[in-house]
């Protein structure tokens, strides 16, 4: 099949939807696919991003054919892209939907690309209701909804989400499959040199872009409730910090300071390259995630990959890929809750779970999810 991605890729920093994008297009491509990417030339206005930049200080990919095409605020532009993509008679196309903001660029893409009369569009929503909700939102997701052939989503509360918006366009739940393009496991020892960790400290891990709905704020509550318990091992927790500030960082910082935590927390909270992201999963005893809300998380699949353990909250769509006392716990949302299931699983120890995580980690390939996109791109019998 001829396939064309649309979304996030290179030039644009990976970590996210663009590792994601670039990794399903290898997998498309490993089956004998004919793929392309069309991304983004601006994806966001610079008033809109939260981060330092936008564009990846990694080596181009090499293997992956990438045009750099779409401006996300130009209507001119979606036109002249969806001509162009009409032109190619794509026999697929997949394209990513995170966000409403993309709702009239992609839907105005589509309906251009949908006059050939052959494509077929196959859309992999990550959310359908945002975060953080903001006004013109369901009216762009319904501009963007109606060109879509079918849905495939990586959680089921996103399903349920796209279920008030088309109830009888096709959809299907697949999980969000294993990152497994930042390298192999290393030892945690290796990792925790690269990263000056010392060896005999017990590791949780927050990983990942700092929002508001991820919960961080709630995790340094924890991590002050630990370090009041006195038991010898409530003393090595450390926190490990990894990633950027997407939003004001100065109440984390007062935060910080007002519960006198400095000594329990390690912080490297610049944007964490492709390249670098192995050391921080690997030199950790426990990945945690204490979201507020959620649909899914991209670090669920990391950490099955790098065969981490977790500790998630009970929200969204967290504990249906982390089954407890298994591959981790569930805690509900509250720093009371997280400090005392951290306290729980040093207690049981990383053996107990990686029997479990090695296991389940089985069920998360990325031929299934390639699988999935092209039987719920065929027409209906």
């Amino acid at each position: 099949m001829k396939i064309i991605i649309i979304g996030s890729a290179y030039p644009l920093r990976g970590g996210g939807i663009a590792s994601y994008n670039e990794r399903l297009a290898r997998e498309f491509m490993q089956q004998g696919h004919d793929v392309s990417i069309y991304t983004f030339s601006l994806q966001y206005p610079s008033f809109l991003f939260p981060g330092t930049t936008q564009y990846s200080t990694e080596p181009a990919p090499t293997d992956l054919d990438i045009h750099v095409r779409i401006n996300s605020i130009n209507p001119f532009n979606w036109w002249s892209v969806g001509n162009e993509l009409k032109k190619l008679k794509a026999d697929l196309i997949v394209v990513r939907y995170w966000l409403p903001f993309m709702g009239p660029c992609f839907g105005t893409i589509l309906r251009c690309v949908k006059k050939n009369g052959h494509t077929r569009i196959v859309c992999i929503a990550d959310n359908i209701i945002p975060h953080e909700n903001r006004p013109g939102d369901k009216a762009f997701t319904k501009y963007f909804i109606k060109p879509v052939d079918s849905f495939i989503t990586m959680s089921e509360k996103v399903l349920s989400d796209l279920k008030l918006f088309a109830p009888n366009k096709p959809a299907v739940f697949i999980p969000h499959p294993l990152y497994d393009n930042f390298g192999d496991k290393i030892s945690k020892e290796a990792a925790r040199k690269k990263l000056a960790i010392p060896n005999d400290a017990l590791i949780v891990l927050f990983f990942g872009f700092i929002r508001k709905y991820k919960g961080l704020d709630i995790l340094l509550d924890a991590m002050q409730l630990i370090a009041a318990k006195q038991q010898p091992s409530a003393q090595k927790i450390k926190l490990l910090i990894a990633g950027e500030f997407y939003g004001d960082r100065k109440p984390y910082d007062e935060q910080i300071e007002k519960l006198n935590i400095q000594d329990s927390l390690i912080l490297h909270t610049d944007f964490i390259a492709d390249s670098e992201v192995k050391y921080y999963l690997c030199s950790a005893d426990v990945v945690v995630q204490p979201y507020r809300s959620a649909t899914q998380s991209g670090v669920t699949p990391l950490a099955y990959h790098f065969e981490k353990p977790m500790i998630v909250t009970n929200v969204g769509g967290l504990p249906s890929l982390v089954p407890d006392g298994k591959v981790g716990l569930i805690a509900e949302p509250d720093a009371a809750s997280i400090a005392d299931k951290i306290i729980e699983y040093f207690d049981k120890g990383e053996d107990f779970f990686l029997p479990h995580l090695v296991e389940e980690k089985k069920k998360y390939t990325w031929a299934k999810m390639t699988d999935a996109i092209i039987k719920i791109s065929l027409p209906a019998k």
